[in-house]
């Protein structure tokens, strides 16, 4: 679609398609890459042109990174289960699929891995990261990992809940793990409000890093929501062990682990602003805003919220005093750590990064921008080049 009058031919992301296909996947996505912004006067410096996006792809192309390829189907977005609906009973099971970083029409893409391990319950497709488990706190939850589709052993971990020694979900030290075509229920109080963990620990350094990873959200009696409100997981990938598994002659060694992808739920930026593949945040002027960080990966991730400080509300479950709270623009969130952060949209608006500030977490091989960059965009911003040259390198046409 080409804005009336516009002779540059770039691809203009209608408000109301993006919003549209935003909506599709709840409020719950939060994703983004921030491209460089120009003032709004004629002849910006800065401005991104369409030369630049070509360059930029031209640079980077991840899509004979593993030169392995299999059949499995793809991974789909994450999606919000809500518990409560369902007396706090799910079923959970693991199907191998391929996964998608970089999307077909994304620049720089396609770049893919040929294999992960992907959560998936009975009416909602694999993804990567799991669904998102929600539920309020008290409810009794029993959670049936079903293992009739896979050949490996699994287990269902999550941090911060208090549960029963043979729930723990830890072979290690319970001896008890779901072989194939076993299931087993697990009985779990929701017990602590918060933002949790859940993942395989099963062969942990294995399964964690295919994708058996996701967010059990408890929350507290009378929860009152935020205007907006953003679930946040982040992720380091060594690609090999990707390739290794789906049969590549590949060398990987865990002990010489080397993470050469970085991802915002499950997707590398730009792919990550995609709004059918996670979307930014989007905020008006004076929306109160919440979002909660999960770090499923392996290594520390700074945390930097371009033009918008934040205090730190939550960690790991528990919520932070008023009088230790203080203003930051940057959190390091260690593997497994959980951090909620609340903020005020009140910055001129327009397209603003949220990213790990480990430079090389930002990037897509050898290109910047990439890899692990969210975003937030102000509604009243949408109609600008900015976001439009963000959405092309996306893969988004509206």
């Amino acid at each position: 679609m080409t804005r009336d009058g516009d002779d540059t031919g770039r691809r203009i992301a209608s408000r109301r398609g993006f919003l549209s296909a935003a909506a599709a996947l709840g409020t719950v996505g939060l994703a983004g890459c921030g491209a460089p912004r120009a003032d709004a006067g004629e002849g910006a410096e800065n401005a991104v042109t369409d030369e630049t996006v070509q360059q930029q792809v031209e640079e980077w192309s991840g899509s004979d990174s593993t030169g392995v390829e299999t059949d499995h189907p793809y991974t789909s977005p994450r999606t919000t289960i809500d518990l409560d609906e369902r007396d706090g009973q799910i079923t959970v099971s693991t199907t191998p699929c391929r996964h998608q970083l970089l999307g077909e029409d994304t620049q720089g893409g396609p770049w893919e891995l040929p294999e992960v391990w992907a959560w998936q319950t009975p009416d909602t497709d694999p993804s990567v990261p799991g669904p998102l488990l929600r539920v309020t706190e008290g409810t009794q939850l029993e959670i049936t990992y079903d293992n009739s589709a896979h050949n490996r052993p699994h287990t269902f971990h999550v941090h911060g809940l208090s549960k029963d020694w043979m729930d723990d979900g830890v072979p290690t030290t319970t001896g008890q793990q779901v072989a194939p075509g076993e299931e087993y229920t697990y009985e779990i109080d929701a017990n602590q409000p918060g933002t949790h963990f859940y993942h395989c620990h099963y062969q942990t350094q294995n399964h964690l890093d295919m994708g058996m990873y996701g967010i059990l959200r408890v929350d507290p009696e009378g929860y009152e929501a935020p205007d907006k409100e953003a679930f946040m997981t982040i992720k380091d990938w060594d690609t090999r062990l990707s390739a290794s598994t789906a049969g590549g002659d590949v060398d990987f060694s865990h002990r010489d682990r080397n993470p050469d992808a970085f991802t915002v739920n499950g997707r590398s930026a730009p792919y990550t602003f995609h709004p059918e593949q996670g979307s930014p945040l989007i905020v008006e002027e004076g929306d109160q805003v919440r979002i909660h960080f999960v770090n499923a990966g392996y290594e520390s991730h700074a945390m930097h919220n371009h033009n918008h400080g934040f205090t730190v509300v939550e960690k790991d479950g528990g919520v932070i005093p008023e009088a230790a709270r203080h203003r930051e623009d940057v959190i390091p969130i260690a593997p497994a750590e959980r951090k909620t952060i609340e903020f005020t949209a009140d910055a001129d608006p327009g397209v603003y990064a949220l990213h790990c500030h480990k430079v090389n977490h930002a990037m897509n091989g050898d290109s910047y921008p990439g890899g692990m960059i969210g975003g937030m965009v102000y509604e009243s911003a949408m109609d600008s080049e900015q976001f439009a040259s963000v959405m092309e390198m996306a893969g988004y046409e509206a």
